[in-house]
């Protein structure tokens, strides 16, 4: 029996993409000079450990090191891009960059359809209609904001190399060939993008905020921060099944919005983004096998 291959992921950063492995992260940038800058990390082992084994448990970790790692490779795409010296952020600093970054996101895609949804909290004496429709503005929120910030030029590149890195890592599950004319044949969008995780976020908070009461108000402000981790943790593990089962119809069908989404979040590439995103999962790959070797040795 072949042994599984294993689950590679990343996300676009500023003129470049970085991937996820096993064991390491993997950045690839290229510089203004046109130089593909590679840098490759080991992933703490909190996050590789067997808590990520545990259901429920695994999807808050996994939102953690998506925050941190992600933050981290922006910091090293933006210090490259800048020509500078000093390429990252220190601890300290990037603690408090994905602190506010939360709170902005907090504020503007929870905070604020809750406050929206006040109006609707008279029609009836249920709560599931105020709830519905705080939920409803939600998903109007996110889409708004994917498509508003989509026409900034360096967002529309950013598009460009999430695009890159879902064919590059469609190629690297089928078993192809990196190369450009192997990567060229597979869509730019991927079941297991963060964008589908963050529609999923979005259906999820509907079903687990209608159970909610809409009084108190401070409980029903509480509520919408301290269940942000339960939700995305059944978000997560409803990516991993689809995911692992993408070729039922059913699943497929599940997908089928996240998937139209990504229209929005992918855009085709040009040859050379693909060559970065390239860069970028051959170094993880190699850094896997090196740490395998080490680990048998």
């Amino acid at each position: 029996m072949s042994k599984p291959r294993p689950t590679y992921g990343g996300q676009a950063v500023l003129e470049g993409v970085m991937i996820r492995g096993q064991r390491n992260v993997s950045v690839a940038v290229r510089a203004p000079s046109d130089e593909i800058l590679v840098k490759t990390t080991a992933i703490d082992g909190l996050f590789t450990g067997k808590l990520r084994t545990l259901p429920i448990i695994r999807g808050v970790l996994a939102l953690i090191e998506t925050l941190y790692i992600g933050m981290s490779a922006l910091s090293y795409s933006a210090g490259v891009a800048a020509e500078q010296d000093d390429q990252e952020l220190s601890k300290w600093s990037m603690l408090a960059m994905i602190s506010f970054s939360m709170l902005i996101a907090i504020a503007l895609f929870f905070l604020l359809p809750l406050f929206a949804s006040k109006p609707f909290e008279g029609l009836t004496e249920s709560s599931l209609i105020p709830n519905f429709a705080e939920g409803i503005i939600r998903l109007l929120v996110f889409l708004a904001y994917v498509v508003v910030i989509g026409f900034m030029a360096d967002i529309r590149r950013v598009y460009m190399y999430h695009g890159a890195e879902h064919m590059t890592v469609h190629a690297m599950e089928n078993g192809d060939p990196l190369d450009i004319d192997s990567i060229r044949k597979y869509p730019t969008a991927h079941p297991r993008c963060g964008t589908a995780f963050l529609l999923t976020v979005m259906i999820v908070a509907i079903v687990v905020f209608s159970l909610v009461p809409r009084e108190p108000l401070w409980w029903l402000i509480l509520s919408r921060i301290i269940l942000i981790p339960v939700i995305a943790s059944f978000s997560y593990e409803i990516i991993r099944f689809n995911g692992r089962h993408s070729g039922n119809l059913f699943v497929q069908w599940l997908t089928a919005p996240s998937l139209w989404l990504q229209g929005l979040t992918t855009k085709q590439p040009e040859d050379d983004q693909i060559q970065v995103a390239v860069s970028a999962m051959n170094a993880a790959i190699a850094s896997d096998q090196d740490n395998e070797t080490t680990y048998s040795s």
